[in-house]
């Protein structure tokens, strides 16, 4: 004896009309961004022995300009962790040196997109997608105001300071750091944010697939 089920179909409501994601969107937009500038702000103002004061007009374009000297404030042992005040004319891990304008561009472009992706192509219940995108907007505007106000990103955040690669290996450029490159809130909360939706877009695409698998008919014996 066999019985069919049919599969009761969720109707797709895009998260633009919803009033929940938009709240789970702003929420984790805002705190995110709060964080980021906030954290920057700290860090130019407490790591050295004066706060540091930036001026547009003396540091965009001008990649000959230089922060107060400082050896930086170690924050976790094992030279984890080390605070260390940089000035970023490119994007994330210094990618890009003096290309502003084209990265203000990009930002521009990617907020664009990513907000048409949560409005039109997420669910409205999709929470961790809206958190996802959340973050990558948080992370791509903080630093895009740092450009616009100050003309480079504030980066601050140094790790594993005295941790060398072994057997003489060294990263294009010649340093042998095991991670040279110092970044802030905002290059975490993009980088997580893309992986929180990537992992969501596998999960969705998976659902189905295991969905249907699950559906299929007995094997009949006998």
């Amino acid at each position: 004896m066999s019985s069919n089920s049919s599969a009761i179909a969720i109707p797709f409501t895009p998260a633009c009309r919803s009033k929940s994601a938009w709240v789970t969107l702003f929420i984790v937009f805002a705190l995110g961004l709060a964080l980021d500038l906030t954290t920057k702000s700290w860090a130019f103002r407490c790591v050295t022995d004066e706060p540091v004061e930036l001026s547009y007009d003396d540091i965009a374009g001008n990649p000959s300009y230089r922060l107060p000297f400082h050896t930086g404030v170690k924050v976790l042992p094992w030279d984890l962790l080390d605070l260390r005040l940089v000035l970023n004319h490119g994007a994330v891990f210094g990618l890009g040196q003096q290309k502003r304008v084209v990265f203000i561009a990009f930002t521009i472009i990617a907020v664009t997109a990513a907000m048409w992706i949560f409005g039109w192509w997420t669910d409205a219940k999709n929470r961790v997608a809206h958190i996802g995108i959340g973050l990558v907007l948080a992370g791509g505007i903080g630093d895009l105001y740092d450009r616009l106000a100050y003309g480079a990103v504030r980066d601050f955040l140094f790790m594993t300071p005295r941790w060398h690669l072994p057997f003489g290996f060294h990263w294009p450029g010649g340093s042998t750091e095991l991670f040279p490159w110092i970044f802030n809130g905002a290059d975490m909360m993009l980088l997580l944010g893309m992986a929180i939706l990537l992992i969501n877009a596998q999960r969705q695409e998976a659902a189905p697939k295991a969905e249907k698998d699950s559906e299929a008919p007995p094997a009949s014996i006998q």
